[in-house]
Formats: structure tokens, sequence, C-alpha cells
């Protein structure tokens, strides 16, 4: 697959994602977090069965290739539900705008941990990596700037999803996409799941009331997106990804005025315009001489 189909598929998993903001708003009236993420998490894995299941009758046999697969799994799995455990508390404290702007710190994040691990990060991505950061300031924040327990669980939230992006470019490369989304959100729906238990206590009418958001999730958010960005990620740098995927804000922001009739401010247009302008500044000369690549 081209770098700009790649990239593609990384928008459309973001436009996914961010009308998920709105499903989850919606379904927080009836259900918590805990119940929502491990319900759309397993919806996910189900999803995902029918198109894994032939290729997983051949990988099977390959003992080598499924503890690797098993392990990517895992771990993507693992830091997924880490994080939206974490972002939903943080949510719980903080106001939506400011936890949406510090979610989005992964932009800055990746690109730092990258350069830690060897890799030669271009100056352009930098560049749009703070436009996109300013643009989600404008977007996201209209009160100060104070820190309080919610912003902290944010914070570790936005370092949680720089790891299963990390994760996810490291075992994408060698095992087979549907399969590790598979096996992520089986992992990630369990972890969750036991925190539904252990801290809710979920009823049937419930979630048949969250109904319509949970399959949003379930089925687009989890089943489509997650697996788009698994398979999508093979063939883009992590540093490239973010950005592409840091366009679902955006689209949550017009997400919450089409459907929501939430009104978009004078800032947060010109925010929106900002993101969408350093996601395609980072697309343009992708292959400039003497630019990053990763270090031997």
């Amino acid at each position: 697959m081209k770098e700009r189909n790649a990239i593609l598929l990384l928008l459309l998993t973001s436009f996914i994602w961010g009308l998920s903001f709105v499903a989850q708003s919606v379904s927080t009236e009836s259900i918590g977090a805990f119940t929502f993420n491990g319900i759309r998490m397993i919806l996910g894995a189900i999803v995902l069965i029918p198109f894994a299941a032939k290729t997983l009758k051949v990988h099977i046999k390959d003992k080598v290739y499924m503890k690797k697969m098993l392990k990517g799994g895992f771990l993507m799995g693992l830091f997924l539900g880490a994080a939206s455990m974490t972002q939903q508390i943080g949510i719980e404290t903080t106001d939506a705008g400011k936890a949406a702007f510090i979610t989005s710190l992964y932009m800055i994040i990746v690109p730092f941990i990258s350069r830690i691990f060897g890799k030669k990060i271009e100056k352009k991505i930098w560049f749009c990596a703070m436009i996109a950061l300013i643009g989600m300031y404008m977007l996201c924040l209209s009160g100060g700037m104070s820190i309080g327990r919610g912003d902290i669980f944010l914070v570790l939230c936005a370092i949680l999803f720089s790891c299963h992006i990390l994760v996810i470019e490291k075992v994408s490369k060698d095992s087979d996409g549907v399969e590790l989304s598979l096996f992520q959100f089986l992992f990630g729906g369990i972890m969750c799941s036991i925190g539904m238990l252990v801290f809710e206590r979920p009823d049937f009418q419930s979630i048949k009331e969250a109904s319509l958001p949970l399959a949003y999730a379930g089925f687009l958010s989890c089943g489509v997106a997650y697996t788009l960005q698994t398979v999508a990620q093979k063939y883009v740098q992590a540093t490239k990804a973010t950005l592409a995927l840091s366009l679902e804000s955006v689209w949550a922001a017009i997400g919450g005025a089409l459907i929501l009739s939430e009104r978009l401010s004078v800032n947060e247009i010109i925010g929106c315009a900002l993101v969408f302008l350093a996601v395609l500044l980072a697309q343009l000369d992708v292959h400039l001489p003497n630019t990053s690549s990763q270090s031997d």
C-alpha cells in the first residue's frame, strides 16, 4: 500500500473516532465508562472474528507467528484499555474541551519518544505538530490552564495512547492487522470488563438504553476504525500517523455541532483550520532529501 493511501485510511479512522465522541457523550447518561469501553471492545472483537477466521486457521499452526501476534495483541490491548480508562477518569473531573486538548499531547509525545529510541524526526513534523497543538488549544480550551487531579490522569492517558501508537508501528510489520485488532479488543475488553465488575453495577435496562452508541462505538469505532489504524500504520511513520489521527478532535467538534446542535466559536473554527493545515503540510514533499530515516 502506498503511504498516501495509508494516510487516507488514517483520516477515515480519525473521522469515525471523532463521531464516536458524540456516541460516548450520549452513552454517559445511561452507563459508566468501564461498562461502555468493555462492551464496545468485546463487540469490536466479535465483529472481526469472521474476517480473521480464515487467516487464523492458517497461522494457528505457526507457533512462532502466533506467539508474536498474541504478544503484540496483548500489548496493544493493554495500552488501549489503560488509555481508555485513564481518559474517562480524567474526563469525570475535567472540562471536556480541556480533556481533549491534554489527550492530544500525543502529537508531541510520539515524536519525542521516537527520538529517544534513535529515530531522526523531520523538522517539518515538529513544526506541523506545533501548529496542530496550537489549533487544538484554540479548538478545545475555553477556560484556564490550572492543573487538577483529572488533568494528571489525562496526561497519563496521552502517554498511554502514544505508547499504543508506537506499539502498533512495531508489531504490525510482521503480523496480520485484522488478527492483531481482534486480540487487541479481546484483551482490552477483558481489562475494562474487570473494571466494570469491580467499580460499576450495570443492568440490562441501562445497557439497552445505550445500545445505539454502543453499536456505533463497537462496530465502527473499534471494529472498523482501530483495524484501519493497525493496517495503515504498516506504511506510515508513527510521527505522521499521529497528525492524521489528531483530526479526531476536529471531527468531534463538527459532529457535536451537526448532531448535538453545539455551536462552534470563531476560535474553534480557526483551531479546526489550523489542525487541517498541519495535517496537510505534513503530507507535502514527504520524500525530501536528507530528511528523517530510522537509524541502523
